[in-house]
């Protein structure tokens, strides 16, 4: 079956499957991106618990966790619109609800405008002004400088974009306490540092999507080894900086040891991929990443309740 085709059968199916109210509701919970915003709301809640050495008040937590959700889906939904041209080209991102009809760029618009001040609100309101101020600065980074500026022009896209991705830690701290600490910017810098080699991996797998779209990903600007190489390297350095939050007595030691675990398997896994001429090694990182990231935060969140 040729591209054409794919995307035709695809354009039916999604025409089918948005009949009814379900299928919008559907339609327009995919234009925020749920997946990312999964992993914003780990790290968020993660830097609550720790901040308040325990379970922060159930209140404070739904309403940051929701503000959060809505102001992260809202950046999620005006990236679709703006990148809803190369999306079209890009097999993973061909049957986004933009891409096939199913919303149009103004309601698009509408919906990531209403989510996005009705997220910063709830975060204003119930966890304060800076967790709403970092929301709205990192929501703002995401869309004029990573998606507008960064993304078509330059191979270090994945790389200076990856801080809008790191400060939801920020933002779940400061609706505890009111302030930035330590521990929090520890898991900013953590995330910092995991978005290139857990981004790299899928372009990797995917690096065919983003020729067709011409977007600059570092695979396809400097070649699949070179790519490994510094898929290595910041791996080596996520390692070294998480276990230095040690040495700074920011984490404990039950941190520490699990710090250490996931560190040498991450370091494993990109060993093995700089060793292997298919794709099987960039699967296999791409998704350890996801639950590197996920158990990392619980460390941390264990660190801080029981240290």
């Amino acid at each position: 079956m040729n591209t054409l085709s794919r995307v035709d059968g695809a354009a039916v199916a999604a025409e089918q499957h948005a009949a009814g109210w379900r299928g919008v509701l559907v339609d327009y919970y995919e234009l925020g991106k749920p997946r990312i915003v999964y992993l914003l709301l780990i790290t968020t809640a993660a830097a609550m618990v720790m901040a308040a050495h325990g379970m922060p008040s159930p209140g404070l937590l739904f309403w940051t966790l929701l503000g959060g959700a809505l102001s992260a889906a809202s950046a999620g939904a005006y990236n679709c619109v703006i990148d809803r041209d190369i999306d079209r080209v890009m097999r993973r991102t061909m049957l986004r609800p933009i891409v096939t009809g199913r919303i149009s760029v103004r309601n698009a618009l509408f919906a990531a405008t209403v989510a996005g001040i009705a997220g910063v609100s709830m975060l204003f309101v119930f966890a304060g002004w800076l967790a709403a101020l970092l929301s709205l600065a990192g929501n703002l980074y995401y869309v004029f400088v990573y998606t507008i500026w960064l993304k078509r022009r330059t191979p270090q896209n994945i790389v200076i974009g990856g801080a809008a991705g790191a400060v939801p830690p920020l933002v779940g701290w400061a609706a505890v306490t009111h302030q930035v600490g330590l521990p929090a910017l520890g898991l900013f810098a953590i995330i910092f540092l995991w978005t290139p080699p857990h981004f790299w991996a899928l372009s990797l797998i995917t690096n065919a999507d983003y020729d067709r779209a011409g977007v600059p990903m570092f695979a396809n600007v400097y070649g699949v080894q070179r790519t490994k190489r510094e898929i290595m390297l910041y791996t080596l350095v996520l390692v070294a900086v998480s276990l230095t939050l040690v040495d700074l007595h920011v984490m404990g030691a039950i941190y520490g040891v699990c710090a250490t675990i996931l560190g040498a398997v991450f370091v494993y896994e990109a060993i093995k991929l700089t060793q292997d001429d298919t794709r099987r090694w960039a699967r296999s990182l791409f998704k350890f990443s996801l639950l590197y990231l996920a158990l990392i935060c619980a460390a941390m969140v264990i660190d801080r309740i029981f240290a």
